[in-house]
């Protein structure tokens, strides 16, 4: 059984109470819109993490990581990219990737809004984790937990880390 933490947009911060969900988990696995800081970097090298880049995204992550991530974890199939649209308005190539790859789990961020649903059309779950950054348009700063275990995914759960930030100011 492997415990999954997934996570987007942090755009350069990495709030002290994820490491609470990150301590037990095997794998982590982030959206894009990673961002660069010092915080980030030991993030980066201290857990597992599978990840895409994002829009804001520099040429280092880019470096490091894929616009697009297909992968198995234990016997399900996972899809990642940062910008792909939401079930029945997916982004028309990454659209053409799901129908072609057939996922179990379709994961997707940017928006910053909290989402998961399972997508009847393309039988599989999808998941937007919104943002447990400081920056952007969310008022609450959101995390994923799930289990895989073969081919069941079983116990997801959504972690609200607290308000957003006083920084910006989110959108009504």
């Amino acid at each position: 059984m492997r415990k999954i933490v997934v996570l987007s947009d942090t755009h350069g911060h990495i709030d002290s109470k994820i490491y609470k969900y990150l301590q037990n988990c095997d794998e982590v696995w982030h959206a894009g819109d990673i961002g660069q800081s010092s915080d980030i970097e030991k993030f980066l090298s201290a857990f597992k993490v599978r990840a895409v880049y994002g829009n804001i995204d520099g040429l280092k992550l880019r470096t490091l990581f894929p616009k697009v991530q297909k992968f198995k974890c234990e016997k399900i199939k996972v899809l990642m990219t940062h910008i792909g649209g939401t079930p029945r308005n997916y982004v028309k190539n990454f659209k053409e990737q799901i129908q072609d790859y057939k996922p179990n789990i379709v994961i997707t961020g940017h928006s910053h809004i909290l989402k998961i649903k399972h997508d009847k059309i393309n039988d599989h779950i999808f998941i937007n984790p919104g943002s447990c950054g400081i920056e952007g348009i969310h008022k609450k700063k959101t995390i994923v937990t799930l289990e895989i275990d073969e081919s069941k995914i079983l116990d997801i759960k959504v972690v609200e880390l607290g308000n957003r930030s006083q920084l910006t100011q989110s959108v009504d």
